[in-house]
C-alpha cells in the first residue's frame, strides 16, 4: 500500500512538474507585450453643409486592426490654410496638423484633418455672382462642416463613439468652440485649443495690424467696423488689406470677429486643453489668452493650460527674434502634451 502511494504522488509530482515546465516555456515565448506599430492612410470624401464636399485624411494607428481607437478632428486655422497646415501666403511648408496627427497615431489616436470649403480638393469657391460667394463662405457653413467631420470621423468603423475630440489651430479653435455648441449632446467629448484667441478676432486683428503695419492700422479699423455693421467687406478696401478681408469673406467675418471664445467654452462642459507657444506672435500670451484660462478655471469640468517658452504660433520651437517657427518638427513639449492628455482623457 505503502509504495503504491509513493508511486501514485512521484507521478502525480512528475506532471505537476511537467506542467509547470510547460507554461514556463509556453510563457517564455511570448512577446513581452505585442501591439501593432505604424499607421495607415485613408482618403475620404464627404459631404458637408449647402452642398460641399469635403476632402479629409484618416489616419489611424495600425493598432485599429485589431481594437477600436480614439478619434480627434483637426481643423485647420484661418485663410487658405489646407489639412496638412500649410498656407500658399507662407514661403515655407508648415505642417503642423499633419504633425500632430502623426504624433497622435504614434499614441494610438486616429485623427480626421480636411480641406475646409474652397480649399485644397474640397469643393472649390463659386465662380457666380459675389452674393453666391459670400453664402458659400458662411461662418454658419463653416460651423456645420465641422460637424459633418466629426460625424464621417464616427461613420470609420475603427473609432471608439464614445471618445472622441476636436482639436483647432488658431481660428479652427474658435470653429471648434462654435462646433461644440451647436452640436448639443452629440458633441465630442474632449476640446483642444492650440494657439487660439481668448478675445474677440476683431480686437486681436486690430492689435495685431497695429504692431505689424501701423499705417493701416485706421483703414482696417474702418472695414472692420462696416463688416460688423452690414456684413460687407466694402469696395474701398486697399490691395493689402484685401489679403486679410477678402471681399467674399463679409457674412463670415462679420460673424467671426464677433464671436466671444470666452462665453462660447464657458457654456460648454467639455473636458479642454489649452496649448499656445511663449513666442506666439500672432495670438500674444497671455493677453491673448487670459479670457479663456479665467474660464477654464471657473468651470467645473476638466481643464489644463500649458505655455511652452521659444514656441511659435504653429506649435515651432522659434532660435531667435527673427525666427517666424514656421519650419522643423513639432515642439516636444507641445506633443507630448497633446498626445497624453488625449490618450488619458480618451482612453487610448
Amino acid at each position: 500500500m505503502n509504495s503504491r502511494r509513493a508511486l501514485l504522488v512521484g507521478a502525480a509530482s512528475l506532471i505537476a512538474a511537467t506542467g509547470s515546465a510547460l507554461v514556463r516555456a509556453t510563457a517564455d515565448a511570448q512577446p513581452v507585450k505585442w501591439y501593432a506599430t505604424g499607421v495607415k492612410r485613408r482618403e475620404l470624401r464627404f459631404a458637408g453643409t449647402a452642398g460641399a464636399t469635403l476632402a479629409g485624411t484618416l489616419l489611424l494607428p495600425l493598432v485599429s486592426e485589431i481594437q477600436r481607437v480614439p478619434g480627434v478632428v483637426l481643423i485647420s486655422g484661418s485663410g487658405p490654410t489646407d489639412r496638412d497646415g500649410n498656407n500658399p501666403l507662407i514661403p515655407a511648408r508648415v505642417d503642423t496638423l499633419k504633425l500632430i496627427a502623426e504624433r497622435l497615431a504614434a499614441a494610438g489616436i486616429a485623427t480626421l484633418r480636411y480641406d475646409k470649403r474652397g480649399i485644397g480638393q474640397s469643393t472649390q469657391r463659386p465662380s457666380g455672382s459675389m452674393d453666391e460667394q459670400e453664402r458659400f463662405f458662411l461662418w454658419d457653413h463653416f460651423v456645420a462642416d465641422a460637424a459633418a467631420a466629426h460625424a464621417e470621423l464616427l461613420r470609420q468603423d475603427e473609432i471608439k463613439p464614445y471618445a472622441t475630440a476636436f482639436l483647432g489651430h488658431s481660428e479652427g479653435g474658435l470653429l471648434a468652440l462654435a462646433a461644440s455648441q451647436a452640436m448639443g449632446p452629440r458633441r465630442p467629448y474632449g476640446l483642444v485649443l492650440a494657439s487660439t484667441p481668448g478675445r474677440r478676432l476683431a480686437d486681436i486683428v486690430r492689435e495685431q495690424i497695429g504692431r505689424t503695419a501701423p499705417a493701416l492700422a485706421a483703414a482696417a479699423d474702418r472695414i472692420m467696423t462696416t463688416i460688423l455693421e452690414t456684413g460687407h467687406v466694402p469696395v474701398s478696401a486697399s490691395g493689402e488689406l484685401r489679403l486679410i478681408f477678402p471681399p467674399s469673406a463679409g457674412p463670415f467675418l462679420q460673424a467671426a470677429l464677433a464671436f466671444d471664445p470666452a462665453q462660447a467654452l464657458a457654456r460648454l462642459d467639455s473636458a479642454c486643453l489649452l496649448v499656445h507657444g511663449g513666442a506666439d506672435s500672432q495670438i500674444v500670451p497671455l493677453g491673448d489668452i487670459q479670457p479663456l484660462l479665467d474660464v477654464l478655471g471657473r468651470r467645473a469640468a476638466p481643464g489644463e493650460a500649458l505655455v511652452v517658452p521659444a514656441v511659435s504660433h504653429n506649435l515651432k520651437a522659434v532660435f531667435g527674434p527673427t525666427d517666424p517657427g514656421f519650419t522643423g518638427p513639432l515642439a516636444p513639449a507641445v506633443g507630448n502634451k497633446l498626445a497624453a492628455w488625449l490618450a488619458h482623457l480618451l482612453g487610448a
